[in-house]
């Protein structure tokens, strides 16, 4: 396939979080930078926005980035939603979904749509007993993919994303070698041909048990309690951000 304008949607998936980069906008790179600069090597005339905030649901993303899309007149567009409404407590899965179709639906009429599954959290200490919910999600979601022949990444199927290398220090974010890795995703999906290699991180220093506790410790303090308290507050950690690329540019090299 080939494309000319391609337009990211979504959350901090797609805005880059984890994928630090001082030099861009909102401080994040990420796998549709990637993706974006692997594209343009086949056509250099190839431009690229990227409208996803982070912490945003996926109603807010439907609201705030569909029509800007469309006004783009884009060939390619990525989205990827809904993963943080099926961290909240309670969720109507079928409705939520069901605006997914529709709105897909509109993407599919004017470009190519990429969408994605949501990880597995089967091994996720914290998450782990959402497994189920985000498998009902994922199903849903691969029916709306087929229905509207968008190409699907699979992220539910990635396994190498169990290897902590692949997530930020977060724990919820990928890193900088789990964005490239879904870059990598992305583009043998879409059956382009690109020159992207994993990034090879050197394995983690040995641990000992209490120094693992210590790391759990301090994981909770500085990431996990304040992503509870915004949850509690109803605030997000996107609320006075903008968009990084609000519109169509030629984009940066990787």
């Amino acid at each position: 396939m080939r494309f000319r304008r391609f337009v990211a949607l979504g959350d901090s998936f797609t805005e880059g979080v984890g994928d630090a980069d001082p030099g861009r906008p909102n401080g994040v790179r990420g796998w549709a930078d990637r993706s974006a600069a692997a594209l343009a090597q086949h056509d250099p005339e190839l431009t690229y926005a990227n409208l996803a905030i982070r912490g945003r649901k996926l109603r807010p993303i439907l609201a705030e980035q569909i029509a800007p899309a469309l006004s783009l007149d884009p060939d390619l567009v990525s989205i990827y939603a809904g993963a943080n409404d099926v961290l909240r407590p309670r969720i109507d899965l079928d409705a939520l979904v069901a605006e997914y179709d529709a709105a897909v639906g509109q993407l599919a009429a004017r470009a190519h749509v990429v969408m994605f599954t949501a990880y597995d959290p089967g091994e996720a200490p914290v998450f782990a007993f959402l497994r189920g919910r985000f498998a009902i999600y994922n199903e849903l979601v691969r029916e709306v993919a087929e229905r509207h022949g968008a190409t699907l990444v699979d992220f539910w199927r990635l396994r190498e994303y169990r290897s902590d290398q692949l997530w930020d220090t977060d724990r919820m974010h990928m890193s900088s070698a789990g964005h490239q890795r879904m870059a990598i995703a992305v583009l043998d999906a879409l059956g382009v041909e690109h020159d992207l290699e994993p990034l090879v991180l050197p394995p983690p220093p040995p641990s000992s048990a209490a120094e693992r506790r210590q790391a759990n410790v301090a994981w909770a303090k500085e990431h996990a309690g304040p992503w509870i308290g915004r949850r509690l507050r109803g605030t997000s950690s996107g609320d006075a951000l903008t968009p990084r690329y609000p519109t169509l540019q030629s984009p940066l090299p990787t």
